[in-house]
């Protein structure tokens, strides 16, 4: 059985453009329009998920989908962080920011490691080999980090280098143990005119 995985990330929020941890907030009208745009680029689905984070939510309504929010897609959660740019965080903890990016267990904000994230993104992907069939989510940029770096069996540190665009589809597919990863596609017409 091959399952099917298109991961979209999240539309443009004020806190992505800003640098800033992510703090609830909508987004952006022209990041809403674009979102709205790019609705008949999508690939059919079977299932339909989102992170619960306002930001994907709100992605995934222009989009025009009536997906269900799903825990283990959550972004991470940077605890007292929330709603700081790197910049304040960096002069307020400097100490705390240096651990947090050198050591991918640690948490010093008191929310959740990059490691714990992406063991639970990879616990989350294992379970879809179980669906027959294509899931399509809207999903934070962390999210997609975690699941490539799962994929592709890389270290820990590999997590930091990863940029994922807003409005992109990365696609996995596969089996559990053995997927294939295809990054970075805009969202829109394919080639052929046909959605991805």
């Amino acid at each position: 059985m091959t399952s099917r995985v298109t991961l979209i990330s999240a539309a443009m929020s004020r806190a992505l453009r800003e640098a800033r941890f992510d703090d609830g907030c909508s987004l952006d009208a022209s990041a809403a329009a674009r979102a709205r745009a790019a609705a008949g680029g999508l690939p059919a689905a079977d299932r339909l998920l989102v992170s619960p984070t306002v930001r994907c939510r709100e992605t995934s309504e222009a989009l025009g989908l009536d997906a269900v929010e799903t825990l283990e897609l959550a972004g991470l959660d940077v605890g007292r962080w929330r709603g700081l740019t790197l910049d304040e965080v960096s002069a307020e903890e400097p100490a705390g920011i240096a651990l947090w990016l050198s050591d991918l267990g640690a948490a010093p904000h008191g929310g959740e490691s990059v490691r714990a994230l992406c063991e639970r993104v990879a616990r989350w992907l294992e379970s879809s080999a179980e669906f027959d069939g294509r899931t399509l989510a809207v999903v934070e940029p962390e999210v997609v980090r975690a699941v490539a770096v799962k994929i592709l069996d890389v270290s820990g540190p590999a997590f930091w280098r990863l940029d994922v665009p807003p409005l992109t589809a990365t696609d996995v597919s596969g089996r559990s143990g053995r997927w294939n990863l295809r990054v970075g596609r805009a969202l829109g017409p394919s080639e052929d005119g046909a959605g991805g």
